[in-house]
């Protein structure tokens, strides 16, 4: 299993275990971490699973699409390390990755 962490808006900490080939995205919703709202379920066509990547995170994560890009146009407060948690599949290499999850979804 993989460990991602999700810190909330007020610096609460959630750990939890993902499945490899999963998403951020479901990961959050199976785990109920709040402020993840993923209304349309993972298809990249809201920006309702935004999150930031933590620094030390971002090379291994890599960047978003231009697809995604285009998304995150939609989304509140982004930054040079908002992703889109739906467009990011689990794996091995992410062991220990920290995501936070802004104050609001777009």
């Amino acid at each position: 299993m993989t460990k991602i962490t999700y810190v909330t808006t007020h610096g609460e900490r959630i750990d939890t275990e993902a499945e490899n080939g999963a998403t951020v995205m479901e990961t959050a919703i199976m785990n109920a971490v709040p402020g993840i709202v993923a209304e349309c379920g993972g298809a990249c066509t809201c920006a309702t699973c935004h999150v930031y990547i933590d620094d030390a995170w971002r090379e291994t994560v890599g960047g978003p699409s231009s697809m995604e890009e285009d998304m995150l146009d939609f989304a509140f407060d982004v930054k040079d390390s908002s992703r889109l948690s739906c467009q990011i599949k689990v794996r091995d290499a992410l062991d220990g990755l920290v995501v936070h999850v802004p104050s609001r979804q777009g």
